[in-house]
């Protein structure tokens, strides 16, 4: 459909799931750790499990790893002498769930980049707008596109379906403002928080995390309205 390829930010992640069989200790928080171009996070989403996460800063993605072993090591080399209750989370995480992706995105430019459909093929979350996980919306904004998408198809099939085209091309319109906001901000947030210089960092730590979460606006992102969705009778 035309769309440029995702856009490699500078910065890889690993993930995972730690499994405790006899419950984890955890309280239920969300665990953020901060160094210099490298970070860590690790929350708590079920009595038995705990997912976590690694972002580190590479100039490349590098070449391509599917042995989760290989990648358990790796991620274990980079937390080295990080917090204990870390690398517990690591150890505790099986190997064959361990995964290692490169971080990309692609802005959606007003004017510049293809819509969501053309006649009537449409695309949804990442094979449209793929953002950074920085912000913690990008499944979530596929979700927000299923039901736009559901309700202008919706109200194009009760017209007899004439108006399809047109109803794949509105969805588009009014979820690009929402995409960009969010894509560009979950980069920027990303491109904050992976800073390496040891003086910006002191000041991130110290004065921009403290005063940004206790802001209101700082989760205004994950805010979304939405009519409710009217069956559409069978025929």
């Amino acid at each position: 459909m035309g769309f440029s390829e995702p856009k490699y930010v500078g910065h890889c992640a690993f993930r995972g799931i730690a499994l405790y069989p006899e419950g984890q200790p955890f309280k239920a928080r969300v665990n953020y750790i901060y160094g210099r171009g490298l970070r860590a996070g690790f929350v708590p989403i079920s009595q038995a499990k705990v997912y976590w996460f690694i972002c580190f800063n590479n100039p490349s993605p590098g070449p391509r790893t599917d042995d989760p072993s290989i990648l358990k090591k790796q991620a274990l080399e980079l937390m080295r002498n990080w917090p204990s209750d870390l690398l517990d989370v690591l150890h505790n995480t099986p190997d064959d769930v361990v995964i290692k992706t490169p971080l990309v995105d692609r802005w959606l430019w007003p004017g510049f980049s293809p819509a969501a459909s053309t006649d009537n093929v449409v695309v949804v979350g990442d094979a449209w707008h793929p953002m950074t996980p920085n912000l913690g919306q990008g499944a979530c904004c596929a979700l927000e596109d299923s039901v736009v998408l559901a309700g202008k198809l919706s109200a194009a099939l009760k017209d007899g379906g004439e108006s399809v085209e047109a109803a794949l091309r509105a969805y588009g319109e009014e979820r690009w403002a929402r995409i960009f906001m969010v894509t560009a901000r979950a980069n920027l947030v990303g491109s904050l928080l992976q800073w390496d210089n040891p003086v910006v960092c002191e000041f991130r730590n110290n004065i921009m995390i403290p005063w940004f979460v206790r802001l209101a606006p700082f989760l205004e992102h994950t805010n979304f309205e939405c009519d409710l969705l009217e069956p559409v009778a069978s025929t």
